[in-house]
């Protein structure tokens, strides 16, 4: 969530304002002169006096005075210094350690107030609220002492401190801490981003062995004071350098590398992220594959092209038939016709079949067509003194 902002407690936020800002006291004879610092001047700042904007140049505060003040970056009053007194050390001035706290989902946050009013220390009325942002509107909860939030108090140090237990993301928010007597507006408190972890791959998650690939231990704000990770893969804890990042990066990855990846901050083993799968391919296999690939292509032409012909051979087959089946089938009978020779008592007999008992393929064949005798002339041959 970026401070200023106040439109969402998971987004990534970029900021660049300074990441420091304070104030500094310059003592004279009976007064203090107050200058506001950055960490990357020149900065347009503004003041706050007891917590109000001070529209006026700040003048030098006499030595007697009560009043608390603060400066912060012109335009992001979430950005700013601590309270100081000028002059009186028993002012009221009221101050968070961290101003922002990034945890991981499940884990356990404490949140530290720091007060300087002896009435805070000898008061038990001391609570924490908790502030949700509408927009530019705010909503206020008191935060009850249960299971889940506990307070401790260190009056020596005289700092106030809120315990959450096992963290959830609906915990996000902004919290502060608050005397019950104390009527001035409230100076932003410290805000809380609970963020969940994971392993995010690239390039892919399939890879070929001799590619690179980088793993990356994943959330939705910078962890705080937390910057090292370890790896786990296939649920064994990897052997790596002591202070590794966030990034595991693979070089030339092998089928060895292929597996489950997790990862945890060392200082909290016991928040694991879920668990992401590399998958490594043989190069070897990969041959194969695009071999395989190139017969498949060219069979595949190969049978569309069997196709084609048998398709051309079905039309010419049916055509065929067609002019088999238009043949015309005459009437069925059987003829035998006896015609005796001129000598020697032999006779010739002629058949005809009918052509529905024809084979279909010898149908072709044509029929015996009948002819009228023709007279032909012959010889006379004479054999032995005997002429025909």
């Amino acid at each position: 969530m970026c401070l200023y902002n106040h439109t969402s407690v998971k987004g990534p936020c970029s900021i660049t304002y300074p990441t420091e800002i304070y104030v500094e006291k310059t003592p004279g004879k009976d007064h203090v002169k107050l200058s506001c610092n950055t960490s990357c001047p020149p900065t347009n700042t503004q003041w706050y006096k007891n917590r109000e904007m001070h529209k006026d140049p700040l003048q030098p505060i006499p030595n007697t005075s009560q009043d608390n003040f603060m400066c912060a970056v012109s335009g992001v009053k979430e950005l700013q210094s601590d309270e100081v007194c000028a002059a009186d050390k028993s002012c009221l001035t009221v101050n968070y350690i961290k101003k922002r706290i990034c945890a991981l989902e499940g884990s356990s946050v404490n949140i530290s107030s720091n007060y300087s009013s002896s009435n805070y220390t000898k008061s038990k009325a001391k609570h924490w609220s908790r502030i949700i942002w509408n927009g530019e509107k705010e909503e206020r909860m008191d935060v009850l002492k249960t299971d889940h939030f506990t307070y401790h108090e260190d009056q020596e140090k005289q700092i106030n401190t809120l315990s959450i237990k096992s963290v959830k993301q609906s915990d996000s928010a902004e919290y502060r801490f608050r005397h019950q007597d104390d009527n001035t507006s409230q100076k932003p408190g410290t805000v809380l981003i609970v963020t969940d972890i994971k392993v995010k791959i690239s390039p892919s998650t399939e890879v070929t062995e001799g590619d690179g690939v980088k793993l990356t231990c994943s959330t939705s704000c910078p962890l705080t004071n937390n910057k090292n990770y370890i790896w786990y893969l296939n649920d064994q804890l990897l052997q790596l350098p002591e202070h590794q990042n966030k990034h595991l990066v693979l070089d030339a990855v092998t089928t060895q590398h292929a597996g489950n990846y997790s990862c945890a901050v060392n200082t909290q083993r016991d928040v694991r992220s879920p668990e992401k799968t590399l998958r490594v391919q043989s190069s070897s296999l990969k041959w194969t594959l695009a071999a395989a690939a190139g017969v498949g292509a060219a069979l595949l032409v190969f049978t569309s092209l069997v196709i084609c012909c048998i398709r051309g051979k079905g039309k010419l087959s049916q055509n065929t038939v067609l002019k088999l089946e238009e043949v015309n089938h005459g009437p069925v009978y059987e003829e035998i016709t006896d015609q005796p020779t001129e000598e020697n008592g032999i006779y010739y007999s002629s058949i005809r079949f009918p052509q529905t008992d024809v084979d279909p393929l010898d149908s072709m064949v044509q029929p015996y067509q009948h002819q009228q005798e023709q007279h032909i002339p012959y010889a006379v041959v004479c054999l032995r003194n005997r002429c025909t």
